[in-house]
């Protein structure tokens, strides 16, 4: 297959208020982190990418680039248009042998997540264990969370596919919460 230049973008953050309550800096800072991030890192690699004929884009989405939940408005809204980024990179990277596609996990125990358990408590009125047992877990098929090696397993089947047969698409790693 050769060598291939990976772009993964992955920086994000977690704000979680009730849509009428959301403060629009706050709005503002959230998709700023999340799309200007992915489409700033993304912008920089392509001619890179372009000369060398090759490259693979993975943006790191979410269940929620699918799928709803309260309180993430802006969650939600940026994580779906990390998906209509990857499709127009798609489009305009296949002559160039430059793939763009979406990993989207389930509830990863990283500290943004840590962080959203005491806050969904407090918002959502119930204990921290039901958080994570309920609201987060409910819906996967074994009640995990996704793991990091279970990203890092579709990172490397992006990254490592040969040929635009594989561009343009986004892939649930959810433990089965969502599914299509």
């Amino acid at each position: 297959w050769g060598t291939v230049d990976v772009l993964i973008a992955n920086a994000g953050i977690q704000i979680v208020h009730r849509t009428e309550n959301f403060p629009f800096a706050e709005w503002k800072k959230l998709l700023a982190i999340h799309l200007d991030g992915a489409f700033l890192t993304t912008k920089a690699c392509l001619p890179h990418m372009y000369a060398q004929k090759a490259g693979s884009i993975i943006l790191m989405g979410s269940v929620h680039s699918k799928l709803a939940s309260p309180l993430k408005s802006a969650y939600v809204t940026a994580k779906h248009g990390l998906i209509g980024l990857a499709r127009t990179l798609a489009k305009e990277g296949a002559e160039f042998g430059v793939r763009a596609n979406v990993i989207c996990p389930g509830f990863v125990k990283t500290p943004l997540v840590e962080k959203q358990i005491p806050e969904q408590a407090v918002r959502l009125g119930i204990s921290e264990e039901d958080v994570v047992k309920k609201v987060m877990l409910g819906g996967t098929v074994d009640g995990e969370f996704t793991t990091l090696e279970d990203v890092a397993e579709v990172a490397v089947m992006f990254a490592g596919f040969p040929t635009n047969a594989l561009t343009g698409q986004s892939l649930i790693v959810s433990h089965g919460w969502a599914m299509e």
